[in-house]
């Protein structure tokens, strides 16, 4: 199966430049316009549903883009929702890391939990969805651990993904490919990446399911 994880539109927040994690922001006037102009980049023939995190900004984005491309929406996922930032939810991400060095946030999900997690929803989505090809909408941070946790790289040395950035996976036999990160060819990011497993032999990031 082919998978694509999308970052929702822009909230408020974003645009404000403060840490948003699991705090429900809806997407602005901008992230709606984002997500119909990002419809209009995205072949329907592809895909065949739309997915998201529970989260109301992934929801509408997830709910734009289907309804822009004709497609169903099949569902919403718990594991696909952003990392919980605890305390520093609501603060300036310019200043994160002079008020809590080492982003000690109390409440904070472990960062070592954030990408298994991901690689969960992928897995429940792929057993609820067999065979089909599916856009996913979720959350920077998330995909990025996704990425990393596919990938055996720091998720951290990964880009930050801009709204409606889209990274495509691909799923072949027991094994999830990353193929693309936020539309970039997965070769071309590489050479960024701080390793910390190992790569598949064809340069195609891999992830056996367990």
């Amino acid at each position: 199966m082919r998978l694509a994880l999308i970052r929702h539109g822009q909230t408020d927040w974003n645009l404000r430049g403060l840490m948003q994690g699991r705090t429900d922001i809806p997407l602005n006037l901008t992230g709606r316009q984002q997500a119909r102009a990002a419809a209009t980049g995205i072949d329907r023939a592809r895909w065949d549903l739309v997915v998201s995190s529970t989260l109301g900004r992934a929801r509408e984005t997830a709910a734009i883009l289907a309804a822009e491309l004709d497609l169903p929406v099949a569902g919403a996922y718990d594991d696909l929702v952003e990392q919980d930032f605890g305390v520093a939810e609501g603060s300036s991400v310019a200043e994160i890391d002079v008020r809590w060095p080492g982003r000690a946030f109390e409440g904070k999900e472990p960062d070592d939990a954030v990408g298994p997690r991901g690689v969960r929803a992928l897995e429940r989505i792929a057993v609820e969805h067999a065979g089909a090809r599916v856009l996913a909408v979720a959350h920077g941070t998330l995909i990025r651990h996704v990425l990393g946790e596919l990938s055996g790289h720091d998720p951290r040395s990964y880009p930050r993904l801009d709204n409606l950035a889209v990274s495509e996976l691909e799923r072949a036999g027991a094994a999830w490919l990353v193929r693309t990160v936020g539309g970039v060819p997965y070769a071309d990011v590489l050479p960024s990446l701080v390793a910390v497993g190992a790569d598949d032999a064809d340069g195609a990031a891999t992830h056996v399911a367990a």
